[in-house]
């Protein structure tokens, strides 16, 4: 079966296509997924993809000038929608059509509920008469969600603010619950931001693995209001004016995650995707999916039919070999935490955000050097390196400036297989000299290696 997964054009070299054979799990303990198994192709066989590779989602302007005539109706139309709703108390009534022979139904969400003359979404004021640049902005994305349909961003709109008033959104970032007996904290956490400025949010799912939060409603419930929390919090970092940051960037690790076929797994999925899709438009630039196993796919055949397509535009996916480097491409060294491959280590107190990091490629069957100088007798040298897949020998030594003396040997040569992490090294010199880092690659492979490095001086002590 192929799942049509949309993926930016650059971020994933040509995968293997293969076949997948649908089969019924049997376990009875478990909700009913299709299982994957591979099926051999000759290579001479015409084969099926899997992943449908597409031009990268790209997030439009929202100044008012770069906007098309016929978008600029759809705003001035959507304007006039939440003015005439405001004015008349109406922004938090709902019309639902029925079925039955009488038409519409008017569902009101709590009777008598008294508008307030002004009305905000994440800080924001909806009263166009009364906003600002910001409120454009904001209505630009339902409208996009909604390909530029006024009344379709309208009830969009408006069926957010319903819920967001009935579920008390705005006040769930001061949530009493504790979720400290949890590992909710450690599943989705905010870190820093991608090249592009949008705060990171990384999801790790296969801390869920035990968690046992799928096998109750209550468990389901608190994952789904927990997960909001974070978009919330997420939000709160973005700024809504013209030309600034107004969207979040997703990482969505798979590694150990439950699968599709546990209990309660899908049920929280369908409910997640839906409260996102439904009240976040345009919230997520990017998501990024690393360590994608094979059985992702048969969860994307579940998960896809819930997707709009401008939504599965913006989806990355990585194999679990490629982590690193997929994940370089989005978010920089300095800002990548060293559980992905990057220089960001929590507690950092050597290394900041505004410490440059240089890159060095090196060619098949070479070798390169890397050279820190300490001309200060005294200095303590510090370093941080990475080699994105590793599989290369690594050795480290302080060659001192004077021929007469001998060289210093830091770190014994090393194969560094590709499990390797960071490596974070220092040295206190006692004469002139440097350090020298020297990487072998005796692969067929060209390598990237990411690095940075200071060195502290010990004030000169007076006579």
């Amino acid at each position: 079966m192929a799942v049509e997964v949309k993926t930016e054009e650059s971020s994933i070299p040509q995968e293997e296509m293969v076949e997948k054979k649908l089969e019924a799990d049997t376990d009875t303990d478990s909700d009913p997924v299709p299982v994957l198994t591979e099926k051999k192709i000759e290579a001479e066989a015409v084969t099926v993809p899997v992943v449908e590779k597409a031009a990268s989602f790209r997030e439009e302007s929202n100044f008012l000038s770069d906007l098309k005539e016929s978008e600029r109706k759809a705003l001035f139309d959507l304007r006039a929608q939440i003015e005439e709703a405001i004015s008349t108390k109406t922004l938090f009534v709902e019309k639902e059509k029925e079925k039955e022979a009488d038409g519409e139904e008017v569902k009101c969400v709590d009777e008598g509920d008294k508008l307030e003359e002004e009305v905000f979404l994440w800080g924001v004021p909806l009263l166009p008469s009364k906003g600002t640049d910001k409120t454009d902005v904001l209505l630009l994305k339902f409208l996009r969600a909604r390909e530029f349909k006024p009344k379709e961003a309208f009830d969009m709109l408006q069926k957010t603010l319903i819920w967001r008033k009935s579920q008390k959104i705005d006040s769930i970032l001061s949530d009493e619950k504790d979720y400290s007996n949890t590992d909710l904290d450690e599943a989705c956490y905010i870190d820093g931001r991608d090249r592009e400025g949008h705060p990171v949010c990384y999801n790790i799912l296969g801390v869920l693995a035990n968690a046992g939060l799928f096998e109750t409603e209550e468990g389901r419930e608190s994952l789904v209001r927990w997960r909001v929390r974070m978009m919330e919090k997420g939000i709160g970092m973005l700024d809504f004016e013209p030309g600034q940051v107004v969207s979040l960037t997703q990482v969505v690790d798979l590694k150990d995650a439950p699968r599709p076929g546990k209990k309660g797994v899908r049920a929280v999925l369908k409910r997640v995707v839906d409260v996102l899709q439904d009240n976040y438009p345009e919230m997520v630039a990017r998501t990024i999916f690393i360590n994608v196993p094979f059985w992702y796919y048969a969860l994307s055949a579940i998960v896809s039919p819930f997707l709009t397509q401008r939504t599965k535009s913006k989806f990355v996916l990585s194999r679990p070999a490629r982590t690193t480097e997929t994940l370089i491409k989005y978010i920089s060294a300095e800002a990548l935490p060293v559980a992905y491959g990057g220089l960001k280590r929590e507690g950092d107190t050597e290394f900041s955000l505004e410490d440059e990091v240089s890159e060095l490629f090196i060619k098949a069957n070479s070798a390169e050097t890397i050279e820190i100088p300490a001309p200060q007798v005294g200095s303590t040298l510090v370093w941080d390196l990475s080699v994105i897949g590793w599989e290369v020998n690594y050795k480290e030594e302080f060659v001192p400036s004077d021929e007469g003396s001998y060289a210093v040997i830091i770190r014994k040569g090393k194969k560094m297989n590709s499990q390797e992490g960071l490596v974070h090294n220092s040295f206190k010199n006692n004469e002139a000299g440097k350090v020298v880092l020297t990487i072998e690659n005796n692969s067929q492979k060209k390598k990237k290696v990411m690095y940075r490095h200071k060195a502290k001086f010990l004030p000169v002590k007076g006579c």
